[in-house]
């Protein structure tokens, strides 16, 4: 009788702690589904964590050679729409590649008025990108001329921008050096050439205002301007106000790559038959 009644109180101390062990599992496991399941991170909490992948996947393309980084340009206030359509391109080539002048540039220039009434053009800034929209070159230029009519509005030169301005000898110079054999694309770029007292090959300027097969899809023929290229091709959206140098000049690479096979294939029917 007494191993009887032992055997019986060892089992029921055996069941109570079986008991307890069992609402320990479930207590951790509706613990474990509240985590999982419960109320997500506040958004602040998630912008922190993406920033923070966000720098160590930086830090990672840094070590790797695939970081890209494009020079502040003059333009804080512009929509940067089209640098980063720029810079999603430029990612798939190493940090050297992008940042080389290379084979192909793009230039714009900036204008204010000078002479009677400021109907002149006058040269105020000149920008000067690579392939992938890197900046080369951006300078304000203080024209030689009185400035009657800074169109503002529209070039977005101010009076105070002069104060760092180079002079037009300078930025002729530069700019001479860079376009120097190389393929210059752009856009009416006979205006910013005759401008800078500058010539350049024929054969080595690709013009989009030129471009055949865009002014007959866009302009019926004519010249289409560079914001409606801009828009139909590139569907981006630029000089919704001050017009800048360097987004001008990127957004004419980016139209050239978009139809690169053709603007070759064009160039070189019409220069080998000598009407470039």
């Amino acid at each position: 009788m007494t191993l009887s009644s032992n055997w019986k109180i060892l089992q029921k101390e055996k069941k109570v702690k079986v008991s307890k062990k069992s609402k320990k599992v479930k207590t951790a496991n509706y613990t474990d589904k509240r985590t999982s399941n419960g109320p997500q991170p506040t958004k602040i909490m998630s912008m922190i964590y993406t920033m923070n992948k966000a720098i160590e996947q930086h830090e990672k393309d840094k070590k790797e050679g695939k970081s890209f980084q494009f020079n502040s340009t003059k333009d804080d206030n512009k929509d940067n729409q089209l640098e980063n359509v720029v810079e999603k391109n430029a990612s798939s080539v190493n940090n050297k590649k992008a940042t080389d002048i290379g084979k192909y540039v793009a230039m714009d220039c900036e204008f204010v008025g000078v002479g009677p009434e400021g109907k002149e053009h006058a040269l105020a800034r000149i920008s000067i990108t690579n392939y992938y929209g890197h900046i080369i070159l951006d300078e304000f230029v203080r024209p030689k001329e009185k400035v009657v009519d800074w169109r503002t509005h529209i070039s977005g030169i101010k009076p105070e921008h002069m104060k760092q301005a180079i002079s037009f000898k300078d930025a002729q110079k530069k700019c001479a050096e860079i376009i120097k054999g190389r393929i210059l694309i752009g856009h009416a770029l006979k205006h910013d050439l005759d401008a800078l007292l500058l010539s350049h090959p024929k054969s080595m300027i690709r013009d989009t205002a030129r471009h055949l097969p865009f002014r007959k899809k866009y302009a019926k023929g004519k010249s289409p301007s560079l914001k409606k290229l801009t828009k139909e091709v590139l569907k981006v959206q630029i000089q919704s106000g001050e017009h800048s140098s360097v987004e001008d000049a990127r957004a004419t690479m980016l139209l050239y790559k978009s139809d690169k096979s053709e603007f070759e294939k064009l160039h070189r029917t019409a220069f080998g038959s000598g009407k470039m």
